[in-house]
C-alpha cells in the first residue's frame, strides 16, 4: 500500500517484503522454530478468500493453541459460513471478567488468489520456500507473517508462566481481502464479547529499511473509507453510418477528462497532521519545507503542488477518485446509447460520502451525465495517539532498531481495524517487520518476506504485547 524516495510508503502499505541478501539466518531458536513451522503450515494451508476459505487454516491455529496448553473454553471456532471459520483464543490475565479491557492481537487467514503459472518457475505460491534470504510463499507479507508470530509468541508467554496485568486476545479472522463475509466485521457485530479490547494490534503500519537498515517504524492510526460511483452518459443511438456530434462516448468522455483535472482540498486529521510533521523532518529540504508549510495553511497551493507530486503523499493529503472501469455501445455498427464509467474514492475519515459526490457532480461540468447515489459508507473517527501505546511502540522500536522514528500513519488502503475503530476500540497498524518499499509484492507475484525481518518483527510484537499488558500500561 506505498513510496518516496526517503518515505517508503510505510505510510500506505499494509505489509513490507524487502531489500535482497545472501546473509545466513544463525540457527534458530525453539521460539523462532515454532513460528517458523507454524508459519510455514499457514503459507502451505490454501485460504484463498475466494476459492478455498479459511477453516482449515482456523482448525489448525485452534489445534496449535490446545498444543500450548490452552483449555477448549478458551477457543473459540466458528464463522458466518462453514468455510469461513475465525478463530479466537483468550489468554487470562489478573484481572478477571472485572478487570481492564484486554489487549486484542488481530490478524487475517485469508488470502488473494494466486496462480503457480503466474508465478517464476521454481516458486509455487502455496509451497513455502526459503530462498536467498527471503520467505516466499502467498500471504508471507500479506498477513500470515503476524498471524504465526502471534501464534508462536502466545506459546512462548504460557510456557514461561507470563501472567499479564489484563487478557490478551488473539483473533485470526476470515475474508479480509474482500470475500463474502467479513470475518472481524461478522465477530464485532455477533460476538461482542469474544473480541472487546482497549485496544488492538493489527497490521497496516510496518518498518522501512534504507539501504539495508532500518530508517522509519510507522503506526496506522486511520484509514480511508473506499466507496464508488458510476457516471452515465445516456443517449438516442443510432446507425454508425449517420453520426452526429452527440454521442454518448464521446461526452462520458469529455466528462471525465474534465474530472481528472480536479482535486479535492488538503485535509489533515490528527494522524495525518503528526505524520507530516514528523516526516518533513526526513525528507528532502524543499518537500520537508512545503510539508512544514502545509500543515500551517492547508491552502497553500504552490506547497500542496511540491508535496503532491509523490502520488503516496497526495493520497495521503486528500480524499481522493479515480477512473478505474469503462464500458460504452452495444454493437460496433450502432451509435452508442449507453456509456459508464466506475470512479473509485478513497475517502478521508469522517468524509460524508454526499459532498465526494457533490464534488464529482461539479467538476465533471455536465448536466447530462448522471452521477449514481452515494455508497453507504462505513467512516471511523482516527485511532487516538495514545502515550502509553505510543510510548510502548517508541520504546521497543527503540530497543530493536535504534533511534528511529515512529511516525503514525493514514492507510489508504482497507484494513480489518476499520470495524473495531467504527465501534470504539482504538487499532494501531503495527508489525516491527521492516522491508524495502520498493520491493512491496502482496496480492502480486512471488510475494515474500525477509527471513531476518520475520524473527526481528517476532521478537518486537512479542516485546509490544509484553510492555501493552504489564503493570506500566494498564491501570
Amino acid at each position: 500500500m506505498r513510496v518516496s524516495p526517503l518515505i517508503p510508503l510505510a505510510a500506505l502499505a499494509w505489509s513490507f517484503c524487502g531489500a535482497p541478501t545472501r546473509a545466513q539466518q544463525p540457527t534458530l531458536t525453539p521460539n523462532q522454530q515454532l513460528a517458523h513451522d507454524v508459519y510455514k503450515e499457514l503459507i502451505e494451508t490454501n485460504s484463498s478468500t475466494m476459492t478455498a476459505g479459511t477453516t482449515g487454516a482456523a482448525q489448525e491455529m485452534a489445534k496449535r493453541f490446545r498444543d500450548a496448553g490452552f483449555p477448549e473454553s478458551d477457543i473459540f471456532l466458528g464463522g458466518v459460513r462453514p468455510d469461513k471459520f475465525n478463530v479466537v483464543l483468550r489468554y487470562h490475565g489478573k484481572g478477571g471478567p472485572n478487570g481492564p479491557k484486554p489487549l486484542l492481537l488481530l490478524a487475517h487467514l485469508d488470502v488473494v488468489e494466486a496462480l503457480k503459472a503466474d508465478w517464476s518457475p521454481d516458486l509455487d505460491p502455496f509451497k513455502f520456500i526459503e530462498h536467498d534470504g527471503y520467505y516466499y510463499g502467498r500471504g508471507t507479507s500479506d498477513d500470515k507473517a503476524m498471524a504465526a508470530i502471534f501464534v508462536a509468541n502466545i506459546a512462548r508467554l504460557k510456557q514461561e508462566g507470563y501472567v499479564p496485568e489484563r487478557d490478551i486476545v488473539i483473533a485470526l479472522t476470515a475474508d479480509e481481502e474482500g470475500g463474502c463475509c467479513n470475518g472481524a466485521r461478522w465477530l464485532v457485530t455477533n460476538h461482542r464479547d469474544l473480541v472487546d479490547a482497549a485496544y488492538v494490534i493489527n497490521e497496516g503500519g510496518g518498518g522501512s529499511l534504507r539501504n539495508g537498515k532500518p530508517f522509519l517504524n510507522s503506526v496506522q492510526a486511520t484509514e480511508k473509507v473506499f466507496g464508488n460511483f458510476t457516471v452515465t452518459a445516456r443517449n438516442r443511438g443510432g446507425h454508425s453510418s449517420v453520426p452526429r456530434p452527440d454521442n454518448a462516448i464521446y461526452q462520458l468522455a469529455a466528462g471525465l477528462v474534465r474530472f481528472s483535472a480536479y482535486s479535492f482540498p488538503v485535509e489533515f486529521n490528527e494522524v495525518t497532521h503528526a505524520y507530516f510533521e514528523r516526516t518533513a523532518a526526513v525528507e528532502t529540504a524543499e518537500v520537508g519545507a512545503a510539508m512544514r508549510a502545509l500543515l500551517k495553511n492547508p491552502n497553500d497551493a504552490a506547497a500542496s503542488a511540491i508535496v503532491s507530486r509523490d502520488p503516496r503523499y497526495n493520497s495521503t493529503l486528500r480524499t481522493t477518485c479515480v477512473a478505474t472501469m469503462l464500458s460504452g455501445g452495444h454493437a460496433t455498427n450502432a451509435l452508442p446509447q449507453t456509456a459508464q464509467a466506475t470512479i473509485n474514492c478513497r475517502m478521508l475519515p469522517n468524509t460524508n460520502p454526499a459532498d465526494v459526490r457533490a464534488a464529482i457532480v461539479k467538476a465533471i461540468a455536465d448536466t447530462g451525465l448522471t452521477v449514481s447515489d452515494a455508497p453507504a459508507a462505513r467512516p471511523s473517527a482516527p485511532s487516538p495517539l495514545l502515550p502509553e501505546v505510543f510510548g510502548s511502540i517508541e520504546s521497543v522500536t527503540k530497543q530493536l532498531f535504534g533511534n528511529i522514528p515512529v511516525i503514525p500513519v493514514m492507510g489508504t488502503g482497507a484494513t480489518d481495524s476499520q470495524p473495531f475503530r467504527t465501534v470504539g476500540i482504538p487499532a494501531y497498524g503495527v508489525s516491527g517487520l521492516m522491508g524495502d518499499p520498493e520491493d512491496i509484492r502482496a496480492h502480486g507475484r512471488d510475494e515474500r518476506m525477509l527471513v531476518k525481518s520475520f524473527y526481528d518483527g517476532q521478537e518486537f510484537l512479542y516485546r509490544l504485547t509484553k510492555a501493552l499488558t504489564s503493570s506500566r500500561t494498564v491501570p
